[in-house]
């Protein structure tokens, strides 16, 4: 794993960058669920080991964002979890602090969902096909971290945080970490 000793304090472990688009992020469930990419690049940690982080002791999400100015923000979530597959790995966040805006809280209690998996409450559509990433969406989002990287511009289907930028904002680079709720530094 990859661990950030640096951002507020350190202690956090890393499960998703994007910074360059070298990786592609439209995948199915099983690169999802195993994870992928280089630890030093662009990756997704895998959803099985994000459940692992997660699920035996109270956690707490960052995510830090970067616009092409780079402008930089973050948002944070004093509880965060990740269900296990048979829960579809639905997600779980808490109160939210920080300056990018409230963008994961729309997400709480939604079910992944990939491009072969399907799992968002829309009936009519197919969130991750309409975005190109996978993501918890409910309808369908107001974060897609997983998308279509490009290099600035607006796109529908791009690397976005709705509250900060909005959905047609693509995203420079983001982070998403996590590390166990009380955190402190010796």
């Amino acid at each position: 794993v990859y661990c950030d000793q640096t951002t507020d304090g350190g202690g956090w472990t890393v499960f998703q960058r994007r910074q360059d688009g070298s990786e592609d992020f439209y995948r199915g469930w099983a690169d999802y669920k195993s994870g992928f990419g280089n630890l030093t690049g662009e990756f997704w940690l895998g959803l099985d080991k994000i459940f692992a982080l997660t699920h035996q002791t109270e956690n707490t999400l960052r995510v830090d964002l970067m616009d092409w100015a780079n402008n930089t923000r973050f948002a944070e979530y004093e509880e965060f979890a990740v269900m296990g597959e048979s829960d579809l790995y639905k997600l779980a966040v808490g109160d939210y602090t920080g300056n990018a805006g409230d963008s994961m809280t729309y997400s709480n209690g939604i079910a992944f969902s990939t491009k072969d998996r399907d799992n968002d409450p829309q009936s009519s559509k197919n969130c991750v096909v309409l975005h190109k990433g996978a993501w918890w969406y409910r309808n369908c989002h107001s974060a897609n971290l997983n998308g279509m990287y490009h290099g600035g511009g607006s796109y529908a289907n791009k690397v976005s945080w709705y509250v900060w930028l909005g959905h047609d904002y693509s995203l420079k680079r983001t982070e998403m970490k996590t590390r166990p709720a009380g955190f402190t530094t010796a």
